[in-house]
């Protein structure tokens, strides 16, 4: 499939009405774990589309061209609002927040297992297994407030059990940044970059934004410190962006990442309803394809070849279950920390460096950590942690369901 050879239908006809933009919700008791993902992962697309639209428009002087991307920012808005609204009134924010970390989870996996390019893929191990434990302490956390069973909403696809305790995941803002790519780089890296960033992005502003609304104190603790590592994350991830493309090259590649993710949730979805909003919305964003070309060629006498020379989709992005490669990656990687552009097991750090100055400041009181409190209250009540796992947790350290590891990948020789 290449859509730069498609027919574009007129940009104008795409337009809804109100009628149109408020769709029919999921059945939250029957619908499919990734339909729920696929879901979030197209909010979080057309969030970042909205963002990046608005930081063009910042950065440009030409009130024509502001015109053109202020009528496709419209209309991915409206797409946005749609998609958003599938999410039933009747699924709880914790709830809608497994969902988002069994994306984090299954999307950074299977990304990571179709990259190229080792660096890239290092990035996004190493988040994957912080991802892993968010979604371990808000299921703890869920069983233990709503007495809802986390391992039902993912379907058992996903591994419910402890990664890199997130207590280490707080780290010095200087090893958040990474080298970023060139334009040489493939396009299935480039469209790798693109697609993390905007579902950790959509999960950092989520928990923004929700945490206060949340109903225990307990819980809006939590979401406050896990959203500080979503921060860690999208910092990460957006560093990794080739950082010479002008505006205009980057709108075609905002837009031709979004025909291929809405391509990919066509080819994968199973709920009929849904498949049309993914088959409509798919020849949306082929016609903003189709603009941003124009807009290339106009304002900067480039053709759409200059900066992604073979249009054809590359290897489909199909979700689904990861288990025996997140528990590779945990086995090899779980003391892992950010070494500036690098990463480095703790046990190799001096005692003097950023990480472990950071960590006193941030954690000098154990006690207080509302990651560890969550699992600490849940044990303390029912005797045992909440797991889903299909075999012992791969770390020895990790397997101990009455006591909450806070050291592993955060003290030395741990």
């Amino acid at each position: 499939m290449n859509p730069f050879d498609l027919k574009p239908m007129k940009i104008d006809d795409s337009i809804m009405n109100w009628k149109e933009m408020y769709p029919c919700s999921y059945n939250k008791c029957d619908v499919n774990p990734y339909t729920k993902t696929r879901i979030i992962l197209m909010n979080g697309t057309e969030f970042e589309a909205n963002s990046f639209s608005h930081q063009f428009s910042r950065h440009c002087n030409d009130n024509d061209l502001r015109r053109e991307i202020a009528l496709t920012r419209r209309i991915e808005q409206q797409q946005q609002k749609k998609i958003q609204d599938l999410k039933p009134i009747n699924e709880n924010i914790l709830e809608t927040t497994i969902s988002y970390e069994q994306l984090a989870v299954d999307l950074t996996a299977r990304l990571a297992q179709n990259e190229p390019d080792e660096y890239v893929k290092k990035s996004l191990d190493f988040a994957l297994l912080e991802d892993f434990d968010h979604l371990y302490r808000y299921s703890d956390l869920l069983e233990m407030e709503y007495k809802i069973l986390p391992e039902k909403l993912v379907g058992r696809y996903t591994e419910i059990m402890p990664g890199r305790p997130t207590i280490s995941h707080h780290r010095h803002p200087f090893d958040s940044i990474r080298r970023h790519i060139n334009k040489d780089a493939s396009l299935i890296t480039k469209l790798n970059i693109n697609i993390i960033t905007a579902a950790e992005q959509q999960t950092m502003n989520y928990y923004m934004n929700i945490g206060g609304f949340y109903t225990s104190d307990l819980g809006r603790r939590l979401y406050q410190e896990i959203g500080m590592v979503e921060e860690e994350h999208v910092s990460q991830y957006e560093s990794l962006k080739n950082t010479n493309e002008t505006w205009l090259e980057r709108l075609l590649m905002h837009e031709y990442t979004e025909c291929y993710l809405y391509y990919s949730c066509l080819n994968d979805e199973t709920d009929p309803y849904i498949k049309k909003i993914w088959e409509m919305f798919f020849e949306f964003e082929v016609a903003h394809l189709h603009k941003a070309c124009e807009l290339l060629n106009k304002y900067e006498n480039k053709e759409w070849q200059e900066v992604i020379p073979n249009g054809e989709f590359p290897k489909l992005l199909l979700l689904g279950p990861n288990i025996e490669y997140v528990r590779n990656i945990l086995k090899n990687t779980v003391n892992c920390t950010a070494v500036r552009e690098e990463y480095a097991s703790v046990n190799e750090l001096p005692m003097d460096f950023d990480f472990f100055k950071y960590q006193e400041i941030v954690n000098n009181n154990v006690c207080c950590v509302p990651s560890h409190n969550v699992i600490e209250q849940y044990i303390c009540k029912n005797g045992i942690d909440y797991r889903f796992e299909v075999a012992p947790n791969p770390i020895i350290k990790l397997q101990d369901r009455m006591c909450d590891n806070v050291c592993v990948g955060r003290e030395p020789l741990c």
